[in-house]
């Protein structure tokens, strides 16, 4: 079997409560059917619009070939190297498929200046970059494209040669990358951009970068059959009703990958999960970690383990590695990422929500071109310790003089129930280290702790910070970027870009009553160790 499950526990207990119902209300039939009305009146609309992911290992079959001849194309005129420009959907997909199937491609899903320039300077005389963008608007592509245009054209190289656009029919891009003369990819408009994977927004520069996207869904049809049976054994019903079932709701969701065959599939998973179900108040909150994280070897009342292992099975023979209480799944990556599609899909039946929309998403764009309008002068900090300056609500930072005070604050003021969210608006590709963090205050706050770089996160968890559980609290890591880089036809630079996305979201989060706290890096590669030294 291309995909098994184990549960136990909680787990186990909500799955013996809730499969039988969701079997009676035909739910598993009923979303291969594209049936609107599974999460009430009032999504059906936009559920009538979104199911076609549903039938994606079909409609995406005629892709193969076209991706195939073009990857042949593209190789007989000297280009070996692909770049990806997107966001969420468009990018976390392509980045699993070809770190877990081997495909050599560099994913650009960030605005930081030093990023950028890191990305245009790999390889140039030799690459082709897919441009993914759904809605055709995205500005952090939009940006991304206008940066490889000028790069390409100053190098003397037609842009009409290595740029490949993936978007919907009838986008803004589609209209302008037409007129062009780019070669235009069109995906399914039925599908949102977390349930695309199995679209060409996942396959065109996964098969570019030379996947065997033939073969993935291959993977993904093998569990097809059994996702559409109204069955207590459908392992979609099963995974949705042990992770959104449990009662009381385990709502934190530490997602472990313990296995060796799947690379990087939690980062997919946590888009999927938190954009879908975070809002209205609820919600799953995916937390990415490792197996010796405090999640996984203290979990919490509100934690719920999901261990992805190599065979779900094996570890029944051997009492110490059943993982008690623990979700176990193993499977194929196409099968994973159906599984999971429709888990998520259920999941939101189950929690009352509806699982296709991302109502909260537009506030932080409104807010940030709110300020690349208005461009004001960041706010005074609070103060500053060694080059590293703290804002952030006066209130709950009142009376503090440390960076250590200040991280030890914004802890304290997580609840019983709450999590800290750590958000790093920086050059990952100079700062990778800065990742570790997360495991440092896991285990000082000993709540789930999750981590984003940004701007990426707010196509991903930024939905959960805005409508989910009101409990989270925000560490905001900024930085005065070394280096800056134009936008071509813009009025605003990349690094201007990236401080409005993160302050914009900053003043978000604060409306919402969110505790925040900025720590600006004012000279990163020198602030970083002073930062550890605090948080440590």
């Amino acid at each position: 079997m291309s995909f098994r499950i184990h549960v136990s526990g909680a787990a186990r207990d909500a799955v013996t409560a809730v499969v039988p119902t969701l079997v009676t209300d035909l739910v598993a039939s009923g979303i291969t059917g594209q049936n609107p009305a599974l999460w009430g009146p009032e999504a059906e609309e936009e559920s009538a619009k979104r199911l076609g992911w549903t039938e994606a290992t079909t409609v995406s079959r005629p892709l193969v070939a076209e991706i195939e001849a073009l990857r042949a194309e593209l190789t007989a005129a000297g280009i070996d190297h692909i770049a990806l420009a997107g966001m969420g959907g468009s990018s976390l997909a392509p980045e699993v498929i070809t770190q877990t199937l081997g495909g050599n491609l560099t994913v650009l899903d960030s605005t930081a200046p030093g990023q950028v320039l890191a990305a245009l300077a790999d390889r140039l005389a030799s690459t082709a970059i897919v441009v993914s963008s759904k809605s055709g608007s995205t500005v952090e592509t939009d940006s991304q494209r206008r940066a490889y245009e000028k790069a390409f054209t100053d190098a003397g190289i037609d842009p009409r040669e290595r740029i490949i656009v993936v978007t919907d029919p009838g986008s803004p891009l589609d209209a302008s990358a037409r007129e062009a003369g780019y070669r235009v990819f069109n995906a399914d408009p039925n599908v949102g951009g977390r349930y695309s994977a199995l679209t060409a927004f996942g396959l065109v520069p996964s098969g570019l970068a030379g996947v065997d996207v033939g073969a993935l869904l291959d993977e993904a049809d093998s569990v097809a059959v059994e996702l559409s049976i109204d069955d207590k054994h459908n392992p979609g019903l099963i995974l949705a009703a042990a992770i959104a079932g449990t009662s009381p709701l385990k709502d934190k969701l530490a997602i472990v990958a313990d296995g060796t065959h799947i690379v990087g599939f939690p980062d997919w998973a946590e888009q999927l999960l938190a954009e879908s179900t975070g809002k209205q108040g609820t919600g799953l909150l995916p937390v990415v970690v490792d197996t010796l994280s405090p999640e996984v070897t203290e979990p919490q009342a509100d934690v719920q383990v999901v261990r992805l292992v190599d065979d779900a099975d094996a570890p029944h023979l051997f009492a110490k590695d059943r993982h008690k209480g623990e979700i176990l799944v193993s499977g194929t990556l196409g099968a994973q990422i159906l599984v999971w599609e429709f888990a998520t899909a259920v999941a939101g039946r189950i929690l009352g929500i509806n699982p296709f929309d991302q109502p909260d998403v537009e506030s932080a764009k409104i807010a940030t071109r709110g300020l690349l309008d208005a461009r004001p002068e960041p706010s005074a900090p609070l103060f500053v310790e060694n080059g590293i300056e703290v804002r952030g609500d006066a209130a709950f930072l009142e009376g503090v003089t440390t960076v250590r005070g200040a991280i030890e604050a914004l802890v304290g003021s997580i609840g019983s129930d709450g999590y800290l969210a750590v958000q790093a608006y920086v050059d990952r590709l100079a700062l990778p280290q800065l990742a570790g963090i997360r495991q440092l205050l896991a285990g000082n706050a000993q709540r789930p702790v999750t981590f984003g770089w940004g701007p990426r996160f707010l196509h991903s968890t930024g939905q959960f910070h805005k409508g989910g559980p009101a409990v989270g609290v925000f560490l905001q890591i900024t930085e005065n970027a070394p280096v800056d880089l134009e936008i071509p036809g813009r009025p605003f630079t990349f690094g201007q870009l990236i401080q409005a996305q993160a302050q914009g979201d900053a003043t978000v989060l604060a409306e919402h009553g969110r505790p925040v706290l900025v720590l600006n890096l004012t000279n990163p590669e020198n602030n970083i160790v002073s930062l550890f030294e605090a948080v440590n």
